[in-house]
């Protein structure tokens, strides 16, 4: 649905993204991860088809965004980090303009504006313009505007950003209910929005792929920091204890573990290492310890 193949785009002399190749399933939701200025934003405007890239190719649904950016546009869904919205409009007014924008006929306007009030709970404030409107509902009216054509792919870029915690949770449900009749990809800060969300992610840091991770392989990954630096026959001597794990590792306070699967308990771990006396200061588990290793690489080697 989504494929991206040694993807560059520059600016002037400035290289923002850098030979990317990464692939999204039908029907997937994917996490698009990076520090600030990591390439996360140019990337999703080439995928929707409003930047050319310079090298390589973007595909939705097959279809090269640089060949037919308006076939594209017609397929995908945006959020931007900046929720485009006319004040002076009503909700219901703005929503029938973007529907308009998108081309859709007269007589299914009013049904698609009603489908996506109802999909993002958009109905107390249906009459108000949207500038009196809080911030959530700003979110949701941004997602309302991207998916009121029902798009095959749905790009959000920074979805839950300034939002108060119950809001955030509210948002996120809503993007899990787009899993299998969209295809989206969601990018965010927040590491534990894509441990929640989404079924895998991309990772890039100065434009460049560091890591593309399912579900599955963060699963795997665990690193235990510990209050003192820990000694390398530690690791050795865990790894024979317990079957599960693939490979252990200590580098200065930290034990890095990788098991064969994604452990289902970890109390037994935890408890053989407090019996060695080890002080446990932190745990960061799954895709929290493999970002940390892929943002922090250098020159091919993980620090």
């Amino acid at each position: 649905m989504i494929q991206v193949e040694h993807l560059t785009k520059k600016f002037a002399e400035t290289v923002a993204v850098r030979d990317i190749s990464f692939a999204v399933e039908k029907g997937r939701i994917w996490g698009f991860l990076g520090p600030n200025g990591a390439g996360k934003t140019t990337t999703m405007r080439v995928l929707t088809g409003y930047l050319p890239p310079n090298e390589g190719r973007a595909l939705i649904d097959g279809i090269d965004v640089a060949s037919d950016p308006r076939a594209v546009q017609r397929r995908v869904g945006y959020l931007p980090e900046v929720v485009p919205v006319y004040g002076e409009l009503t909700v219901k007014e703005y929503l029938r303009f973007v529907a308009e924008l998108n081309g859709l006929e007269r007589r299914k306007i009013a049904p698609a504006v009603e489908r996506a009030v109802e999909r993002t709970n958009l109905q107390p404030v249906y009459g108000r313009l949207a500038r009196n409107i809080s911030r959530g509902f700003r979110q949701r009216l941004g997602i309302a505007q991207a998916v009121i054509h029902e798009p095959h792919v749905l790009i959000l870029d920074e979805p839950t950003i300034g939002l108060d915690p119950a809001q955030i949770v509210e948002i996120r449900e809503m993007i899990r209910s787009f899993r299998g009749s969209a295809t989206v990809i969601l990018s965010s800060h927040i590491l534990a929005e894509i441990t929640q969300v989404c079924d895998g992610a991309v990772i890039i840091k100065e434009g460049r792929l560091m890591a593309t991770l399912t579900r599955e392989e963060w699963g795997k990954s665990l690193e235990i920091v510990a209050a003192a630096p820990l000694a390398g026959e530690l690791a050795a001597a865990l790894a024979q204890a317990f079957p599960a794990l693939a490979e252990a590792r200590c580098d200065g306070a930290s034990l890095k573990l990788e098991f064969l699967r994604p452990p289902g308990d970890l109390n037994p771990i935890l408890s053989w290492l407090l019996g060695r006396d080890v002080r446990i200061r932190e745990i960061k588990a799954g895709l929290e310890a493999l970002y940390m290793k892929a943002v922090l690489a250098e020159e091919g080697r993980a620090s």
